[in-house]
């Protein structure tokens, strides 16, 4: 994780290389529900491919750009394979809210203009490794706040 942060930092990638490497070590290490039972962890694979595919439709349709790229999604499945679809709505809301923070404050300090893209995988990765080490935590202390 700590590779992809890096590396799409540098260069707005996120190789297949890794995080298909990622998605199917996920996968194998939940045969055993190491980490989600399988189905939670194969739901959680094609729920994270699918979700970020859809806002990324959904975004281009309503502005004709390419508001992110097909790594993220990849990366999204990979985190989804390891904790289970359960972990997913965490991940995009703590990923999503550190990533929009980060974005206006750069913009704000003017270290980045609005046209330039910021990339979203670093904030995937810190997320997931967020989710994965205390992510149970996070839920019970918070979601009895919108119950």
């Amino acid at each position: 994780m700590i590779a992809l942060a890096a590396i799409d930092l540098d260069t707005q990638l996120l190789p297949d290389d890794i995080t298909l490497l990622l998605l199917w070590a996920g996968l194998a290490l939940n045969i055993n529900a190491t980490f989600a039972p399988l189905a939670s962890a194969v739901i959680g694979a094609m729920a994270g491919y699918l979700s970020l595919w859809a806002v990324y439709w959904a975004f281009k349709l309503a502005t004709g750009k390419e508001g992110m790229g097909y790594g993220d999604f990849k990366l999204l499945a990979a985190i989804g394979a390891w904790l289970g679809w359960t972990a997913l709505p965490l991940v995009i809301l703590l990923s999503s809210l550190v990533g929009a923070a980060v974005g206006i404050a750069l913009i704000v300090f003017k270290r980045h203009g609005r046209e330039n893209p910021i990339p979203f995988g670093p904030y995937l990765a810190a997320a997931g490794l967020i989710a994965m080490f205390w992510g149970g935590q996070i839920a019970r202390r918070w979601l009895p706040l919108f119950t």
